[in-house]
């Protein structure tokens, strides 16, 4: 099988490379310089096939429960064959915890044999033998959400290291978890010996501001310390919607290997009912476009929360910083930016 997808984006005039082993990713431009956006439609889909979850995280902004809905498999296989056709390289299949579906094998046999590659996060419950098999064989990584009381986490990572399935590690980072994100950097706990990469993503408040936002102190110092100068045996990465700290923090930082926010630009968010929105977090906030209605091609091109939040990362009163090419404002949805940030 051969190991890499290779596009070229004639409208939006730019390469892209992307290695289906590791999940490498690379674009470039016809003029060398990187898109705004894929005009064609997303590079990657954040799919929801479920919202039920065994869990009920006061911290979950899905509030996802023991009542959640399950996405149908005809629902499912409409959203990947439109996708198949618009050049959509991966999907990202969350919930709710997504192996409790009860077709989730059967959905990532879908996935591949329209040659997109499924990755999914869990909570750690559920990973039977039968799903650690098929997650082997189907997905490109499989991430664990490392969260207290962190037993059944450390155990959901060796029993995937355990199977030889890649894993990473979604560890929200706030100011109440950045002591053990500290702690585990600087330990190195045996139960994450053999992960791919520890993924740190800034926390979402459920409300519009939370005594638990990131924030720039001392301990974040502390954290990037480590990051900048300990040899780690894992790869380190941030999701989009810290970037507004990495700027400034992560000494050397390669610029070519960071993005600002995607929402709308290169991915998007599909929820079990049917509901497209640029980003996942946009649920609570608007109505989404309903994909019974329209096809993912048009709610991309011309949803109106797509164009709106195109314009809110391409044009902001952050255009005047020393860091906008790399930044472009942050998160544009919450208020989770750097404090010497003003928008």
């Amino acid at each position: 099988m051969n190991r890499y997808i290779i596009k070229n984006n004639k409208k939006s005039k730019y390469y892209c490379i992307f290695n289906k082993k590791n999940g490498f990713m690379m674009r470039n431009g016809y003029d060398g310089i990187d898109p705004f956006m894929r005009l064609e439609g997303p590079e990657l889909l954040d799919i929801s096939i479920t919202n039920y979850c065994e869990n009920n995280c006061d911290f979950c902004y899905r509030k996802s429960n023991v009542n959640g809905k399950h996405m149908s498999i005809e629902n499912y296989k409409n959203i990947i064959k439109q996708a198949s056709d618009l050049g959509v390289m991966q999907v990202a299949l969350g919930g709710g915890n997504p192996n409790q579906h009860p077709d989730f094998i059967e959905l990532l046999k879908i996935t591949r044999e329209f040659g997109i590659i499924p990755s999914y996060t869990t909570n750690g419950r559920g990973l039977t033998e039968e799903v650690l098999k098929a997650s082997q064989k189907f997905c490109g990584a499989v991430a664990v959400s490392l969260y207290e009381p962190y037993t059944e986490s450390f155990k959901a990572i060796r029993k995937l290291i355990n199977n030889k399935i890649k894993t990473n590690i979604h560890f929200i980072l706030n100011s109440k978890t950045i002591d053990k994100a500290i702690k585990i950097l600087d330990e190195l706990p045996q139960e994450i010996e053999g992960i791919n990469a520890i993924i740190f993503l800034n926390y979402k408040p459920q409300i519009e501001y939370d005594i638990y936002n990131l924030k720039n102190t001392k301990k974040l110092s502390d954290f990037f310390h480590i990051i900048n100068h300990k040899p780690l045996p894992f790869k380190v990465g941030f999701d989009s919607c810290a970037i507004s700290f990495l700027v400034k923090e992560i000494n050397d930082l390669n610029v070519e290997s960071v993005d600002f926010c995607e929402a709308g630009r290169f991915s998007a968010f599909i929820s079990e009912e049917m509901k497209m929105y640029p980003c996942s977090f946009m649920i609570n906030k608007i109505k989404g476009e309903d994909l019974h209605k329209m096809n993912i091609e048009d709610a991309w091109r011309d949803g109106k929360e797509f164009r709106v939040i195109r314009e809110k990362i391409n044009n902001n009163n952050c255009n005047k910083c020393n860091y906008f090419n790399i930044c472009h404002g942050g998160c544009r949805i919450f208020d989770i930016n750097a404090k010497e940030c003003v928008h």
